[in-house]
């Protein structure tokens, strides 16, 4: 059965984005196999002829030269977001309820106050996701050591939300559907 997930509005139209269901049990191993396939589907996407997603030795995806992408997975479903020509991609799914205790910790007490619901417009797991593919986005340019994703501000201005770290931004889509919630980070 296909998986229908769209992506968030107002990302650049040379996202490609692959989805692939994670098979039982569910478990790391299909997590990371499936986030590979969920690579090679968005790198067809988008046109690359090298389909390979080695892991560096820290562990990340290395996509092929020219194609920078993202992976993330959560236990039932993975996703990859490649984008031609952008600097760096950071892609989250999140399907976890962020708890208050959890809300205090990761956010500062400005984006809880004016980000999240009902004064703002965003739910606690789309803002925990913003910071995760903020983190990607921003780590996959060499961000220095002991960088950790809650570390990111995230302001709205004009309708954007942008992700900063020290003199770092970039700009976060986000969308939900019924359980999951979708971030794209991209830095052109």
């Amino acid at each position: 059965m296909p998986v229908e997930l769209e992506a968030p509005r107002g990302i650049t139209a040379h996202t490609s984005m692959g989805i692939h269901p994670v098979p039982w049990p569910h478990g790391p191993v299909q997590q990371s196999a499936v986030g590979r396939l969920a690579a090679v589907a968005a790198l067809a996407a988008a046109g690359s002829a090298d389909r390979a997603v080695p892991r560096d030795p820290d562990g990340r995806p290395r996509f092929p030269r020219g194609f920078p992408g993202s992976i993330s997975h959560t236990e039932h479903l993975a996703v990859a977001i490649v984008v031609p020509g952008a600097e760096a991609v950071g892609v989250d799914i999140e399907n976890a309820a962020v708890t208050e205790r959890m809300a205090r910790f990761v956010f500062s007490e400005r984006e809880r106050h004016t980000l999240l619901a009902p004064v703002g417009r965003y739910l606690p797991r789309e803002l925990f996701a913003a910071k995760e593919a903020a983190f990607k986005a921003l780590n996959g340019r060499g961000a220095p050591g002991g960088f950790v994703f809650w570390r990111i501000g995230l302001t709205q201005s004009g309708g954007v939300l942008t992700a900063s770290y020290r003199e770092e931004s970039v700009p976060v889509r986000v969308r939900s559907q019924a359980d999951l919630s979708l971030a794209v980070a991209i830095r052109h």
